[in-house]
């Protein structure tokens, strides 16, 4: 149960993986009961012993839960997506299964991109991990079908327009031939492979390999292990202001 009353909203934003917007959003749309009656005001407070449903499925309320935090190396040909009912292959599943533990992760790689994905039961680190807001910034390994010029580099630290949202990376640095180190803020969906097709030099490999101070270091791909503290931890490392931009200015 829940220590001490507890906006709803901010009780669903910790102990699943909606963002505090998306948990209201929720709310709003009818989606959410509280002790068997359907509640649309966010505000509404939780009480210990309250039973909390999402979607007709219930939230945990007791702060003692077990909670688990996982680095995983997916492989291409995984989906992030727990809810894709045409995945034949879904990331999550490389991961142990403990009864009423549920894993969500902290953002997203697409099916054809490899790499570092977090995976956690503690909705609070999850949102501090994904939210833009918190300047968590993480890095990726890309290599893209030619070399790219000065000018088109610049161009992805600028901000690229694409399908109504604005696309820019921290930095892009250069590496070996067609490959360069690319730093972003947030991860909008396929946000590196429209980068790059915009400029006209398509993805190739996408990689990720860090998130904050935290590296993917040597485990095998398709592997997990669980996070220590100290590395929990260094997963949380904020850039400063000057190099991590606001959602307002991308």
């Amino acid at each position: 149960m829940t220590e001490a009353p507890m906006p709803l909203g901010k009780f669903l934003a910790l102990r699943t993986a909606l963002s505090r917007r998306a948990a209201v959003a929720a709310v709003k749309a009818g989606r959410v009961r509280l002790d068997g009656e359907t509640v649309r005001e966010p505000a509404r407070r939780v009480l210990p012993g309250s039973r909390v449903e999402l979607d007709g499925n219930a939230v945990e309320c007791d702060d003692a839960r077990p909670l688990r935090y996982y680095m995983l190396n997916k492989p291409r040909g995984y989906v992030c997506s727990s809810a894709d009912p045409h995945a034949e292959k879904l990331a999550v599943d490389l991961l142990p299964v403990e009864p009423g533990v549920r894993l969500f992760s902290a953002g997203r790689l697409d099916k054809e991109s490899e790499g570092l994905l977090i995976f956690s039961n503690d909705g609070g680190y999850v949102e501090e991990l994904s939210h833009p807001r918190n300047r968590v910034l993480k890095r990726y390994r890309v290599e893209v079908a030619r070399p790219l010029s000065e000018r088109e580099t610049e161009r992805l630290r600028e901000g690229i327009a694409d399908g109504g949202e604005v696309l820019r990376a921290v930095e892009v640095i250069p590496l070996d031939g067609c490959e360069y180190e690319f730093v972003l803020n947030e991860g909008r969906k396929r946000e590196i492979r429209r980068m790059t097709a915009a400029v006209g030099a398509p993805t190739v490999r996408l990689r990720r390999f860090a998130v904050g101070g935290l590296e993917l270091g040597g485990l095998p791909e398709g592997k997990f292990r669980e996070l220590t503290p100290e590395e929990r931890r260094l997963s949380l490392i904020r850039a400063p202001e000057s190099d991590a931009p606001s959602p307002s200015r991308r």
